[in-house]
């Protein structure tokens, strides 16, 4: 995941975030969320450094290109996936296929974002029927909390990230109102410092402000419940920002998604991406011996063939699918910057 996209492709900045960097800063809210609730830490943390593993190389720029390269064979899902690589592909142990992990785990990555309902996505249908998760109901505390941490750390460190590529000003993030209170604050507190050393403080004391509400909010709605299956029956979700702070929270993703997700900037080299990418998999349904020998398919069913291409560009990183490009299809004009 070192090397895979979070908002910018195949980053020339050493700061910038990528997956990796990503899940460790979600495993490090959601931790601090479940020790102030009393839930399982090593779960959540678990489910949190996982969440992402499923993702293609060019981040959901590379899944809409994984999903209408593999119609014919039930399409592409990165949460689906996630559970596909710790079930079935990933398989170190001589005694059974996948990592060993517990249901809980399984159930947690399969519906972290709440209950999944049919038609499912092929790789999620396969581990279902594997290990019965029970995708219909809600799911632990701890797997709740990991979906709101990864809210909290990705726009946390996108308004971080965007203001050091220069895609957005601080006078223009400071319009978001959620922005502009922490900000004076933050400026409250330090009357005497620059702006460009509050920017730091400013992201952090976010970070505070959305974990504190999520603590004080699923309080609220947990009490009184005794055990997990109050939880799986809850019928909504029970990990959650007060209603105050989910609409502040929306505002705030409004201004990333104008001025950082769909910036011409980003949209130039995440279209270049997935041409990219499209063309890779159109070289190796042609040939499929262009893959390695270890994952070339062992049959000439269609759909085994369509899926196995998707297993093995789901697990490349950018910069060894942008090296396999080069080899099999031609050379790659990433724009400068992003």
């Amino acid at each position: 995941m070192r090397h895979k996209t979070q908002v910018f492709v195949a980053p020339d900045g050493d700061h910038f975030r990528v997956r990796l960097t990503h899940s460790l800063e979600v495993a490090q809210i959601g931790r601090t969320i479940a020790r102030a609730l009393g839930l399982n830490e090593d779960l959540t943390e678990a489910l949190c450094l996982a969440h992402d593993i499923g993702h293609s190389p060019f981040g959901h720029a590379g899944e809409d290109v994984l999903r209408e390269a593999m119609a014919e064979a039930g399409g592409f899902d990165h949460n689906a996936h996630t559970l596909r690589l710790l079930t079935r592909l990933e398989s170190p142990y001589p005694r059974f296929r996948g990592l060993n992990l517990t249901w809980e785990m399984l159930e947690g990555l399969a519906k972290h974002n709440g209950p999944v309902e049919p038609p499912l996505p092929w790789a999620l249908a396969e581990a279902e029927a594997d290990f019965s998760l029970e995708l219909s109901t809600w799911p632990s505390l701890e797997a709740q909390v990991a979906a709101i941490s990864d809210d909290i750390a990705y726009d946390n460190h996108d308004v971080d990230d965007g203001l050091r590529a220069g895609l957005f000003t601080l006078e223009a993030l400071l319009e978001v109102p959620l922005v502009a209170r922490t900000w004076a604050a933050v400026e409250a507190r330090y009357p005497d410092l620059p702006p460009a050393r509050l920017v730091p403080e400013l992201v952090r004391e976010m970070i505070g402000v959305m974990a504190n509400d999520v603590i004080a909010e699923t309080r609220r709605r947990t009490a009184g419940l005794a055990d997990i299956a109050e939880v799986r029956a809850a019928g909504r979700p029970l990990v959650g920002f007060s209603e105050q702070l989910r609409i502040e929270e929306r505002q705030l993703k409004a201004f990333l998604y104008a001025n950082m997700y769909e910036a011409p900037q980003v949209m130039a080299v995440r279209a270049v991406a997935q041409r990219l990418l499209a063309d890779l998999f159109a070289a190796y349904r042609d040939d499929p011996r262009r893959l390695p020998e270890e994952w070339r398919p062992a049959a000439d069913d269609p759909v085994i063939v369509l899926r196995t291409i998707g297993d093995f560009i789901a697990g490349m990183t950018d910069r060894y699918a942008i090296r396999r490009h080069e080899e099999l299809v031609g050379p790659v004009d990433l724009p400068e910057g992003f």
